[in-house]
């Protein structure tokens, strides 16, 4: 199954990132809510002045009473030299003390006045109108008060607050950065150490630095590292003796199977002078030594191999023809067919020749009609195909099938030792070859050598 790449540092970025955007959400809410509240404040109290002093000017203005147009131009003459921007409003003729500050009323403002009650609106170009009904008359006077100030100081708090959540960010984020790295440095620790023991360093561990969750961690991965590397020295243990054992009993069994069969051989060459009850037995005897010797064969090969006393010598060689030479040198040819087109790698022809041969072997005893050899080359790569039309394997026999002494079921159990196809397969990994099997039951199985073209690895 494919697993995906795991990219270093993403973790660390993501908890930067999160921490970036809490301290910048949590700085934003807080600029925006405080500009808020003194925009509102400042505006507050800027009527709230504006409706005192307005208060205050409508009195004043009363001494102007009655109005006329010589009274009216005095009273605007008389706010403008006081520094008030106003504006005189009787019946629908309004007139100002200031023509730069002019705005004229709205129908909101102008109802409520008329009604008796202060009123105000903004305008544009910040300018607060506060008016009312001058006390003993109709005529109604407003009073424009500039707010251009307000506006500016807002702007100004407005950039300082920007640039202040700028400057959070970027010290959240080299905050942050350091944070992470230094709460995920245990992680990465524990990863280098999990690939060192992948790697085959089993005596790597963790410093145990703290109480916390972390160095619980690195207690408990110390921990699991020490089992794993004392099960597996037992296991490699175990395998040595089992290595010796099979060595040993191979080199002791050598020399008397060695007489035993030439004994045998004796035997064989004088089955027909025997009587007929015990010819049957002796040709069992016989047959049984033959098996004997294979057997003890194939120990010896599997502990020269395991050893790694086996070496490769290479040389160009021609597979379609060392098949039918190997075929030939058998005597399969009336039962093996070889079929393919010249494909000329550099290996070594011995091991080749065990590896097809354990191959062929295998279909011919199992294999109930005639048995398929095909030699192709696939780009960088020569492909050694060797089919039969015997009864199949069973899907879950399959990934055990070049196993040590494994012997799928009965009907392709045969007389063979299950080393075989485990033989095989270690040649083939001396080659730098790749052995490949497929089977389907009730059609039969097809193994697959893959041999690179260049030099064995």
């Amino acid at each position: 199954m494919a697993t995906r790449a795991i990219v270093p540092g993403r973790l660390r970025r993501r908890l930067t990132i999160a921490f970036v955007l809490v301290a910048g959400v949590s700085a934003a809410v807080l600029a925006v809510g405080s500009y808020l509240m003194v925009r509102q404040a400042r505006f507050d109290d800027s009527l709230r002045q504006a409706t005192v002093d307005t208060r205050y000017q409508l009195v004043l203005a009363r001494q102007f009473l009655p109005l006329d147009d010589e009274r009216s131009a005095g009273l605007l003459a008389s706010f403008e030299t006081s520094g008030r921007h106003v504006l005189l409003a009787t019946g629908d003729a309004t007139t100002a003390s200031n023509a730069s500050f002019s705005p004229a009323p709205g129908g909101r403002l102008r109802a409520a006045v008329a009604s008796g009650q202060l009123g105000y609106e903004r305008t544009p170009g910040d300018l607060l109108v506060v008016g009312g009904r001058i006390p003993g008359s109709t005529a109604e006077l407003y009073v424009v008060h500039p707010e251009g100030r307000i506006r500016r100081d807002l702007d100004q708090l407005r950039y300082a607050l920007v640039a202040g959540w700028i400057a959070v960010v970027l010290l959240a984020a080299g905050v942050g950065h350091v944070l992470a790295r230094r709460t995920l440095e245990p992680v990465g620790r524990a990863s280098r150490a999990a690939r060192a023991v992948a790697e085959g360093l089993l005596a790597t561990r963790l410093p145990v630095t703290g109480r916390d969750e972390f160095g619980a961690w690195a207690a408990s991965f110390n921990d699991m590292a020490q089992a794993l590397e004392t099960k597996i020295n037992q296991l490699s243990a175990a395998q040595a003796r089992e290595r010796r054992f099979t060595a040993d009993v191979a080199h002791e069994l050598r020399t008397p199977v060695t007489a035993l069969v030439a004994e045998a051989s004796l035997l064989a060459d004088h089955l027909d002078r025997l009587p007929p009850d015990t010819r049957r037995p002796a040709e069992l005897l016989v047959a049984d030594m033959v098996r004997l010797r294979r057997l003890l064969e194939e120990l010896m090969e599997i502990s020269r191999l395991d050893a790694g006393q086996e070496p490769v010598f290479s040389r160009p060689v021609d597979l379609a023809v060392e098949l039918r030479s190997l075929v030939e040198a058998h005597g399969w040819r009336d039962r093996v067919t070889v079929t393919g087109e010249p494909a000329v790698v550099r290996t070594d022809p011995r091991r080749l020749d065990r590896v097809v041969a354990n191959l062929i072997a295998n279909a011919v005893e199992h294999g109930d009609g005639r048995v398929g050899t095909d030699v192709r080359r696939d780009g960088t790569t020569a492909v050694v195909t060797v089919t039969d039309e015997g009864p199949g394997i069973a899907p879950e026999h399959l990934p055990h099938l070049f196993d040590r002494f494994y012997k799928a079921d009965p009907s392709r159990s045969g007389r063979g030792s299950g080393l075989g196809l485990a033989i095989a397969q270690e040649n083939a990994r001396l080659l730098g070859a790749g052995l490949a099997v497929r089977s389907e039951v009730g059609v039969g199985t097809e193994f697959r050598l893959e041999l690179p073209v260049g030099p064995p690895s």
